[in-house]
């Protein structure tokens, strides 16, 4: 049976665009105050 693409592991994806890696650097602060803005439920998809 083939493999699809998207293998997802849950914790290198939250080291990488969760809340807490988001808010450790500017440019990711600037990410979650752009969503917050735009009125986005969620403000990372982790």
């Amino acid at each position: 049976m083939k493999k699809g693409t998207f293998q997802p592991h849950v914790l290198p994806r939250r080291r990488k665009i969760g809340f807490l890696a988001r808010s450790a650097s500017a440019s990711g602060r600037k990410i979650l105050r752009n969503r917050r803005r735009v009125g986005r439920k969620c403000l990372t998809r982790a």
